[in-house]
């Protein structure tokens, strides 16, 4: 048994040298590649039939077989193409941390375990508190991702904000651009819809402070208990930032948890130019953070933030006696004790090393440049006299709709930028999706991979403009 675990050791050495050249070349031409593919029928019928061997197969055979079928028909969001939803920044170096830390394996939980990977998390949580200027009682924990943040962050609100006994009556505001992720972690901590208050947005999409101010009314005057407002630092549909120091000021008045959804937004506080958009982020409770959204990390590096780590602490610490021996820090508070998961992969590393590599500036630059390629999207477009802006570009994202020349119905004009985006993004050139903004069926750019340049944000939108003329002669 021994012998044939080296030898299949040096064939995945092998393999992996191999691989490791060919995911050089193909970040280095992703320019050259389609956005996606459809997957083949023959492709698709021999996995749906494939089944799992009794015995095992060459190790080989099943690489060649992985990177044929599988991996080569996955839509690539890193694409410098790729404008929809909101699209991976990652980069080689974040895979290059990935590698080398699940090579090692460290069950990154408690200092006793892995304890440079933990000092190094530790730093890592307490510069991005610094970015956002909390104080010094702030901590917080890396997470596989903002609906994992902020499902973190709302059970340590709870839990602090709420006896037992008040929860069935506590109220939680939203706007109606929060992210979905939100909504379905009030459920899963045990909040009812009913619980639940979605608060009109307004003209730039933004909370509307009015209707957040009417709500808690009623909601007190009803003898419900508000319990915390849920801001967004750029939102997915449109990049808007909620008004934070009013949003603050009310939770203040009213002793209310305020959280930021900052999945992708949050890492403006990178940038120089566009940090004070997020003015007011300081004083809230807690903050979600994707560092792979715009930080430049593959999947599964996010962080959850708060005012005061002794929140989660309460939430989350559990000591049996199993896990006595490991318990080494001077407060007895391991990265166990600050969220759900017993035993989590050091997830800060690969940032570690994209950070000591490219420096905070590094990053920051990269948030300027699809800051400024939304904003081309928009001067283009505006000089585009069949087409209209519907959300103005933010934090990277820009709205707009082909509205033609004045002769369809508004239906009609939502089935044909539907029709847009379809033609477009089948073409495997570029990924535009659509959304639905004042009612209306828009198509939605987000330009902050830092591999994409103006000529790619020229081409597609000529692209764009040119389906339109084919598509309103239907």
């Amino acid at each position: 048994m021994y012998q044939n675990v080296r030898k299949q050791n040096e064939e995945i050495r092998e393999l992996m040298n191999e691989f490791s050249a060919k995911m050089v070349g193909f970040y280095n031409n992703l320019h050259t590649k389609p956005v996606g593919r459809p997957v083949e029928k023959e492709t698709w019928e021999h996995l749906e039939h494939q089944q799992i061997p009794e015995n095992g197969r060459p190790l080989k055979e099943v690489y060649e077989e992985m990177q044929r079928d599988i991996y080569s028909n996955i839509l690539l969001a890193q694409h410098p193409r790729s404008f929809s939803c909101v699209p991976s920044t990652a980069s080689l170096l974040s895979w290059m941390g990935d590698v080398m830390t699940n090579a090692y394996n460290p069950h990154a939980s408690c200092k006793i375990n892995a304890p440079t990977a933990d000092l190094v998390e530790k730093k890592l949580i307490r510069w991005m508190c610094d970015r956002a200027g909390y104080c010094e009682e702030a901590g917080g924990l890396f997470v596989s991702g903002g609906s994992i943040a902020n499902l973190t962050a709302m059970t340590a609100a709870r839990d602090t904000k709420l006896t037992e006994d008040q929860r069935s009556n506590a109220v939680v505001y939203l706007s109606d651009q929060t992210h979905v992720s939100a909504a379905k972690g009030l459920h899963m901590i045990g909040f009812g819809k009913n619980q639940i208050r979605i608060i009109a947005a307004d003209e730039e999409f933004r909370m509307d402070m009015d209707a957040l101010k009417e709500a808690v009314a009623q909601d007190l005057q009803a003898g419900r208990k508000p319990f915390a407002v849920i801001a967004s630092a750029g939102t997915t549909n449109t990049g808007s930032v909620d008004p934070m120091k009013e949003i603050a000021a009310l939770c203040r008045e009213y002793d209310m948890w305020m959280h930021v959804d900052g999945a992708f937004g949050a890492s403006a506080l990178l940038s120089g130019q566009y940090r004070k958009k997020l003015d007011g982020i300081e004083l809230s409770d807690s903050l979600s953070w994707d560092a792979h959204k715009w930080m430049m990390q593959t999947y599964g590096c996010s962080v959850v933030l708060v005012q005061n780590q002794d929140a989660l602490v309460r939430s989350f610490a559990a000591h049996p006696e199993y896990l006595k021996d490991a318990e080494t820090s001077e407060d007895n508070v391991e990265f166990w004790d600050l969220g759900p998961e017993l035993t989590r992969p050091a997830r800060g590393l690969k940032l570690w090393l994209t950070l000591q590599t490219l420096g905070s500036r590094g990053l920051g630059n990269v948030i300027d440049h699809g800051c400024g390629l939304a904003e081309l999207a928009e001067q283009i477009l505006i000089e585009e006299k069949e087409w209209e802006i519907i959300s103005r570009a933010q934090l990277g994202i820009i709205n707009f709709r082909f509205k033609g020349n004045g002769t369809k119905t508004e239906q009609e004009l939502d089935v044909m930028n539907q029709e847009i985006a379809r033609i477009v993004t089948e073409s495997g050139f570029a990924q535009v999706f659509t959304t639905k903004l004042k009612g209306k069926k828009v198509l939605r750019m987000c330009t902050i991979n830092p591999e994409t340049r103006e000529k790619d944000i020229r081409d597609t939108i000529e692209r764009l403009i040119e389906t339109a003329g084919k598509v309103q002669n239907y």
